[in-house]
């Protein structure tokens, strides 16, 4: 008799309950029963600030490390071109949101959630200090990656690709599953401080601009890529929609590897380009994710009247393209990578965290479907360029 197969909730689902739940508890629960959620996503955050600076460190370090093994000068003009499509992404977010959204992110709006009640206190709080700060992580995990790959060493290469897998797992088992009882919580506290109509009212409005962004970035890319490539660009776009799609269900990068090889094929893009590019730019290449991000940061922090400032955003971005190198091919993955950027370069406080967590999850699958989108433009690129070469 077969095994019946298991039906399993995806986190978008149970996000989407959590944020239900803390609604309805923020109003209607007993205030005791509202501080039990707040007492678990207070300890629940304090493990978030000790495991973010040891995220970064088994990743990055493990992401430089593999990429110093890879093809010499094709793996170097690979990885530059996802970089300077990051940048592009992330800066053409931040002057995309800096011009629509103080249309619908109003002082009004800043002002309702400054006058907000205060927020429910915990019943006891554990502290969790980290091991190291989180700057202090990224130098280290650039020296130690950059060390790794230049010695070749086998023995450190292999501790740092376990040391990845260790935080994986916490990623996987721990941090993911208790996500959305975070989540519950930290609505909990919106809705019983006022804050919650204010924080809706904005963001369906946000991931509009951001959902729009993502599909225009494709376009651009898909743009220059089949220009440089003297692709039909109707054609490929008509052939990256089962990519798109496969990624939008699977909200993995990793997981749509094999259909985005599948549509290179279709496109033209030569075995030995498409094989290389496109499963090495599924850890490399986050313009989705960085549009997200970026734009979702403006958002909270125009609502929590934090100056934003091109300088902030312009080391926020650069450091968003390097600490997301391999993150977790698990959902929300790259958020979780980011942070820590987040809270050194920005200067987010725990609960603007906690809402970046929400928001950025309720999309993650519009994030993904642009990432691996664009991995095909960086592959025309790719092709074209080492072609150019074979025949000089």
């Amino acid at each position: 008799m077969a095994e019946e197969k298991k039906f399993k909730l995806g986190l978008i689902p149970r996000i989407i309950i959590g944020i239900i739940v803390g609604l309805v508890l923020g109003s209607f629960a007993p205030v005791w029963l509202d501080r039990v959620f707040v007492t678990f996503t207070s300890i629940f955050g304090n493990f978030l600030g000790f495991i973010i600076p040891l995220i970064i460190l088994g990743f990055v370090t493990a992401g430089i490390a593999e990429l110093g093994t890879g093809a010499g000068k094709l793996l170097g003009i690979t990885v530059g071109l996802a970089y300077c499509f990051t940048l592009f992404s992330g800066f053409t977010a931040y002057f995309v949101g800096t011009s629509f959204l103080p249309s619908f992110i109003t002082p009004e709006s800043a002002s309702s959630i400054a006058e907000a009640a205060a927020d429910l206190e915990p019943f006891f709080k554990v502290e969790m200090p980290a091991v190291m700060g989180v700057m202090t992580a990224l130098i280290l995990s650039f020296i130690l990656g950059l060390g790794i790959s230049v010695t070749k060493s086998e023995p450190l290469r292999k501790a740092a690709e376990d040391f990845q897998k260790i935080i994986s797992k916490v990623i996987e088992s721990i941090i993911i599953p208790l996500l959305p009882l975070y989540i519950v919580g930290v609505f909990v506290n919106m809705t019983y401080t006022g804050q919650v109509t204010t924080v809706f009212s904005v963001f369906w409005k946000v991931f509009l601009v951001v959902i729009a962004m993502h599909l225009a970035m494709i376009v651009i890319q898909f743009v220059i890529g089949c220009t440089i490539s003297k692709k039909n660009i109707f054609k490929c776009l008509k052939i990256q929609i089962t990519a798109y799609v496969t990624a939008l269900g699977t909200q993995s990068s990793a997981a749509t590897i094999p259909v985005n090889v599948n549509c290179s094929e279709k496109m033209g893009i030569s075995k030995g380009i498409r094989e290389f590019v496109v499963p090495l730019c599924a850890t490399v290449h986050l313009s989705g994710s960085t549009i997200t991000l970026t734009t979702c940061a403006l958002a909270v922090m125009m609502l929590n009247g934090v100056p934003v400032t091109l300088t902030a955003f312009a080391g926020f971005i650069a450091m968003l393209g390097i600490t997301m190198v391999a993150a977790p091919g698990v959902p929300g993955g790259a958020v979780m990578a980011a942070l820590g950027v987040l809270e050194t370069v920005l200067g987010f406080t725990e609960p603007m965290l906690a809402l970046m967590i929400a928001l950025y999850i309720a999309q993650d699958s519009f994030g993904t479907a642009c990432n691996v989108s664009g991995d095909q433009a960086i592959a025309m690129l790719v092709d074209t360029i080492q072609g150019k070469q074979s025949d000089k």
